[in-house]
């Protein structure tokens, strides 16, 4: 069996990585990192796929719950590599995750006839309204401008036409985890069962991983992204 790893080190097999947390397949998919891993260290996959094995382990160990020193990650060539993971991660939301969620829905909407299973639609739709609407401000707002930053030649900050600036995503950065929680508790404690039980467990499954993967997500923002970008901005201001 495989020993528990209090952190995930550079010299760290990735195989045995997956196989302790499986989780870490997802972080792989959104870097576009192929499975075939044979015995490649943790170094060893950063160096075939040009990323940064400060940010690779930073981003690892935040699926054990272990928050980087900010400064392990402040190099701004990593802003590239922070925006494909990040945009990745939409992708497998809007196109895998939301789906799977609408279709449990569905499947227990047709099979509970309880009056709370018309409030579980109302949570799930507005919820999925909210979610859907912040990842397309972060896909036609947020990630444009960083990349913007990143190509320009000298201190522009405009977005369609608007000034703009890291400190308008942080206060924009709202928590779209908060309605997960409450449709779990509708699900959990509340929704009368009807023989419904194995769509509730799939459904409930595949929120728990939406909602862990939701945070890893949040937090990359939070203590990766911005900072750096606010470096950037900084250096590049007359």
């Amino acid at each position: 069996m495989f020993e528990h790893a209090l952190i995930i080190r550079s010299d760290s097999k990735v195989s045995d990585l997956i196989e302790h947390n499986p989780k870490l397949l997802l972080m792989l998919e959104h870097w576009n990192i192929p499975l075939g891993l044979h015995e490649k260290s943790v170094e060893q996959l950063c160096q075939e796929f040009e990323i940064e094995s400060k940010l690779f382990l930073a981003v690892a160990n935040l699926y054990l719950d272990i928050i980087p020193d900010t400064s392990q990650v402040s190099n701004i060539n990593d802003i590239v590599h922070v925006l494909t993971f990040l945009e990745n991660s939409h992708k497998h939301y809007i196109n895998e995750k939301f789906p799977l969620l609408s279709s449990y829905i569905t499947d227990i909407s047709d099979i509970n006839k309880h009056p709370e299973t018309e409030l579980l639609n109302r949570f799930y739709n507005d919820y999925l309204e909210e979610v859907t609407e912040h990842l397309k401000y972060e896909n036609t707002i947020v990630f444009p401008y960083v990349m913007s930053l990143l190509t320009q030649n000298g201190p522009s900050d405009k977005v369609s036409g608007e000034h703009y600036s890291m400190a308008d995503y942080s206060s924009h950065h709202d928590d779209i985890e908060e309605k997960l929680a409450d449709l779990k508790n509708l699900l959990i404690r509340y929704l009368p069962p009807d023989k419904d039980m194995q769509y509730r467990r799939r459904l409930l499954l595949t929120l728990y991983e939406l909602e862990f993967d939701l945070h890893i997500h949040s937090l990359i923002e939070e203590i990766i992204l911005i900072p750096i970008v606010e470096r950037l901005e900084h250096s590049i201001k007359v």
